[in-house]
């Protein structure tokens, strides 16, 4: 009798021990969220603070994720002047999950919204992690006259995000994260080269995938390609056979896994073009001389219609045309909602817009010496068959970094550029699986891990159909049958230059 007493104290002892440890935890946690809540924003305020157990959520295109952890939602809304209104969500893993690591999430197009898929990975991984609408909300409209949204789009709502995430951060835990880094792709991108520019000191480390950071001239490339389809559309047929004509000329360029599939590195003459659209126009007779006028001014991309300056590059060989063209709203936003844009030139119309937008939107200073000395890293990737943000542009910005620096070796010492194989704008046609770019440059930060090759495959029906080793530029992957892949030099620039008049400085 007497044990049974002494069992039933001790179950009594020790199950008040755990109620009150429980108890202890949700106040800890009640108490972070006050402070949450409390806490004062310059030009802002928390919109809500929310602790969210729930292992599943459904996002509004319905996707469903799963086995998310518990996690504290931040929702903040920045007003640093009149006119701008730029929303911001950060996620936060309990305070024994945190791994110490804060990462700023790219958006893409236009934003005006915010994806929390994207930190469903982030969070089973114990990141800090916030993104933002840059602005935009609730649709690209919002821009047309609005100077405010011009610069938040192009860089102060991805700063301020940075400055308040960090302040939620150390609010919640009691310190700031001990590394913060930057992952964005597309429009994404063109946010992380404004991190790495204009605030050197926000991110530890960058990742810009595909990036639109050549924002103005982009735009005019995708009207000038807009204004020729709309005088002389091609059909599918069409463009497929322009498509398969171009990797075939170009297939004795490329090694034996690839050739005559996708275009690996479709730098490209005048010549070039003429030889593909000869080569398109025998595999397909419908092509007229009205689609080959069309076609040597899409491959060969805009020029000044007055100067005959060059505002960016063309379609790359090899590349899809149904995303060269559209994303016209940054015209609207200088030229207001009512203008047809068909009837905007490519003289002084180009000149109107490029002031107005350029000094806010486009990342093309290559003085990354500020980021370099306090130990950033970048790596970029552009893919060969990307129409929609085209390799051009980036290339010609790393090359003009190397120039900045004096020698492309001292910029490989920070900045990793790869062009990966017959990729989109995203995974395919060529290339459709990289390994995580994010891990890549955190163990370069952290642990001094270059990374100096990375495979790149194509899986289809759960088989690898292509698996080879990728060399950041101005590298390129070499094959010889007697002892594989190896890494070869391949060529320096080859893109022709955007007119720096068509990326003017940049402005606060």
């Amino acid at each position: 009798m007497i044990n049974l007493l002494r069992k039933i104290c001790l179950c009594l002892f020790f199950g008040t021990i755990i109620s009150m440890a429980g108890f202890a935890g949700s106040t800890e946690k009640t108490d972070r969220l006050a402070v949450l809540r409390e806490l004062k924003i310059d030009s802002g305020k928390i919109v809500s603070a929310e602790y969210n157990t729930s292992p599943a959520m459904t996002i509004s295109n319905g996707t469903i994720y799963k086995n998310l952890p518990p996690r504290t939602i931040v929702k903040l809304v920045l007003n640093p002047a009149k006119g701008s209104n730029i929303n911001v969500e950060v996620w936060l893993p309990d305070a024994e999950k945190w791994n110490d690591r804060f990462i700023g999430l790219g958006n893409g197009g236009a934003a005006g919204g915010i994806n929390p898929g994207g930190f469903t990975g982030l969070i089973s991984e114990g990141y800090a992690a916030a993104t933002t609408d840059m602005g935009t909300a609730p649709n690209a409209g919002s821009g047309i006259g609005n100077p405010e949204v011009w610069k938040d789009f192009g860089y102060r709502a991805t700063h301020l995000m940075t400055v308040v995430a960090k302040q939620v951060i150390k609010a919640y835990y009691g310190k700031d994260p001990k590394y913060s880094y930057f992952n964005g792709g597309s429009t994404g991108g063109q946010q992380a080269l404004q991190e790495a520019q204009r605030y050197p000191e926000d991110y530890d480390g960058i990742v810009a995938n595909i990036p639109a950071h050549c924002r103005t001239p982009l735009h005019a490339y995708f009207l000038w390609n807009d204004q020729i389809f709309k005088k002389c559309p091609f059909t599918d047929a069409q463009e497929n056979n322009i498509i398969a004509a171009g990797n075939e000329y170009m297939a004795a360029r490329e090694i034996p896994q690839t050739a005559g599939k996708i275009v690996s590195d479709p730098r490209c003459t005048e010549k070039d073009i003429e030889a593909v659209i000869e080569l398109a126009r025998k595999k397909d007779p419908t092509l007229t001389d009205k689609h080959a006028d069309a076609l040597r001014k899409l491959f060969d991309g805009p020029k000044h219609a007055i100067t005959g300056e060059r505002i960016f590059c063309g379609i790359p060989f090899g590349s899809s045309f149904k995303i060269a063209h559209g994303h016209l709203y940054l015209f609207q936003w200088v030229f207001g909602a009512q203008k047809n844009l068909m009837e905007i030139d490519f003289g002084k119309d180009i000149d109107t817009y490029t002031a107005a937008l350029g000094p806010y939107l486009n990342a093309e200073n290559p003085d990354l010496g500020p980021f370099e000395k306090r130990g950033g890293k970048i790596l970029m990737i552009s893919g060969s068959a990307d129409s929609c943000v085209p390799y051009h542009a980036s290339l010609d910005y790393y090359e003009r970094t190397a120039e900045h620096f004096g020698s492309i070796e001292k910029v490989r010492s920070f900045f990793r550029f790869y062009i990966i194989p017959g990729m989109s704008h995203g995974p395919g046609p060529g290339i459709d699986k990289l390994p995580g770019m994010l891990n890549l440059v955190i163990n370069w930060r952290e642990k001094g891990v270059v990374p100096d090759m990375i495979r790149g495959q194509r899986v289809k029906n759960g088989k690898t159909e292509l698996d080879i080793p990728l060399y950041p530029y101005p590298a390129k992957t070499g094959w010889q049958s007697e002892s594989g892949f190896k890494p070869v030099d391949g060529p320096r620039g080859g893109v022709d230059r955007v007119a720096k008049r068509f990326s003017p400085s940049a402005a606060e």
